[in-house]
């Protein structure tokens, strides 16, 4: 999909490089909100993904019901989302530890993938690059420092993240935007 970003009509290129440009900003503001308050990110990001199992706990459930009352494994799943879900609200502290390791492990494959997707761009590769760059020192710095910093590094990291990205989406919607007036 990346490598044909280029090759859309005009139109398709303007619009993405004007929603890339709008998401940029969301994200950065984001990710400044992330750093400035490090341990409130890493509570909205626990009680996220929290709220996300719960959730998928329920339709596992509901759709366990609806198609085999007698599967056990579709009862597992269902319980054992909710009760993870439950457990990251009750156990805040061991979420967040938890959290942090994941988190570390999802810096490493960010930065991977964005040094693949950079290989792959005809422009705005060092945009990717300087992206993967930094997914993979913090998720360096947080495994030497984890499980005793998780509590702002979780929320710290998730900031830079998602500002990068945003300078990252920024980059991007530009670079679409000058190949369009070409």
């Amino acid at each position: 999909m990346w490598g044909s970003l280029f090759n859309f009509d005009e139109t398709m290129r303007k619009r993405f490089a004007k929603h890339s440009m709008i998401a940029g900003v969301f994200f950065i503001l984001a990710g400044i909100a992330g750093i400035v308050y490090p341990q409130m990110m890493s509570l909205v990001t626990l009680y996220f993904i929290g709220w996300i199992l719960l959730f998928a706990g329920l339709v596992a459930g509901y759709a366990t019901f609806m198609t085999d009352r007698s599967s056990w494994m579709g009862w597992l799943k269902s319980v054992v989302l909710i009760i993870t879900g439950f457990l990251l609200f009750l156990l805040p502290d061991s979420g967040v530890a938890a959290l942090g390791l994941l988190l570390a492990f999802y810096f490493l494959l960010d930065g991977f993938s964005s040094f693949g997707i950079g290989f792959s761009m005809p422009k705005g590769k060092w945009l990717w690059f300087l992206n993967a760059f930094f997914s993979i020192v913090l998720a360096v710095i947080f495994l030497i420092g984890w499980p005793f910093t998780s509590f702002w590094l979780v929320g710290l990291f998730v900031g830079i993240s998602l500002l990068m990205d945003g300078f990252v989406l920024l980059g991007l919607g530009a670079s679409l935007r000058s190949h369009t007036e070409q």
